[in-house]
């Protein structure tokens, strides 16, 4: 998949293309039903399938004091967004100059003129152009008159829930984390590097690796069934999110206890990557270090239960 960062990266003679357009956050179930139905449709054509997406999210710059925190941070919705068989990303800087665009001047430069857009699929609530003023139906005039198709897509439910990156937010906020994982497709992760301060070698023997500060979505506080990948290698995994109050001052950590472990490679820079697969239990306080790890025997106890019946321990 070609990932272009500006629209005059993209070659002149790059289209025709069937388009998407949004933000993409968590790369969700209705995400993934219009990317597969453009990749199809694009094969079928011989026509080029691309995703548009913005970076940064458009509510940062909008809305800067929001606090929005992605569920799936730029690189890993890149990953995810070629998963679904794209060719092309178009990752176009939202700044000033785009957000004053009116719907017109964005269908005509960047649909018609550059991208030669034969069809652009959208959901039923998409919103473009200066201070939003276009809709599905703006876009189905504008592509009319200049030549190309518009498919809207109906709200998808999944056992009464929208699929939303809103909804999915909300989830991730409850600790529904397989809840979550139904309505976007795949288990929600996060990526980053090795905590500091615990003077990593090139060997690192303990079974137990913070994360790094992350600045993106988190879920509630609590103790989860996981998978985390250190580099090239993945455990099986029991992660705590939250402040460790049994060891009095609370200091924010994610925390990942690794199964089945053995000594890896490790530097500052290694990628640590965990996907949330069950919730255990909220944090709690224990009176002792003791009581502690005594519980944290049965949550392993558990994850091992887990994975057992996925067939993977």
């Amino acid at each position: 998949m070609q990932v272009f960062h500006k629209l005059e990266d993209v070659p002149a003679d790059y289209g025709p293309t069937l388009v998407s357009i949004g933000n993409f956050d968590g790369v969700h179930r209705a995400h993934t039903h219009v990317l597969r139905e453009i990749v199809t449709r694009a094969r079928q054509q011989g026509a080029k399938a691309m995703a548009v997406t913005f970076e940064p999210h458009p509510v940062r710059i909008l809305k800067p004091d929001s606090g929005l925190k992605l569920i799936t941070p730029t690189p890993e919705k890149l990953r995810l967004l070629e998963a679904s068989g794209l060719d092309a990303v178009l990752l176009l800087p939202f700044g000033r100059d785009l957000s004053l665009m009116t719907p017109r001047q964005f269908a005509e430069k960047i649909l018609k003129k550059k991208l030669r857009a034969r069809e652009v699929h959208e959901g039923y609530n998409f919103h473009f152009g200066h201070k939003a003023a276009g809709n599905v139906d703006v876009l189905a005039e504008l592509g009319r008159e200049m030549g190309f198709k518009v498919i809207v897509y109906p709200e998808m439910k999944l056992r009464g829930e929208t699929v939303s990156s809103s909804r999915v937010r909300a989830l991730l906020s409850e600790g529904r984390i397989s809840r979550a994982r139904h309505l976007l497709g795949h288990p929600f992760s996060m990526l980053s590097t090795p905590g500091r301060g615990r003077g990593y070698g090139t060997r690192y023997t303990v079974p137990t690796i913070n994360l790094s500060r992350y600045e993106e979505f988190v879920p509630r506080d609590g103790v989860y069934v996981t998978r985390t990948r250190v580099g090239e290698e993945c455990f099986d995994s029991v992660t705590n999110v939250g402040g460790r109050p049994t060891f009095g001052a609370q200091s924010f950590a994610v925390e990942s206890h690794l199964l089945n472990f053995h000594p890896i490679e490790l530097t500052p820079e290694t990628d640590v990557e965990i996907h949330f697969l069950l919730r255990l239990r909220d944090e709690i306080k224990f009176p002792s270090v003791e009581a502690l790890r005594e519980q944290i025997g049965k949550d392993v106890n558990k994850a091992r239960r887990y994975f057992r019946g996925l067939g993977s321990g």
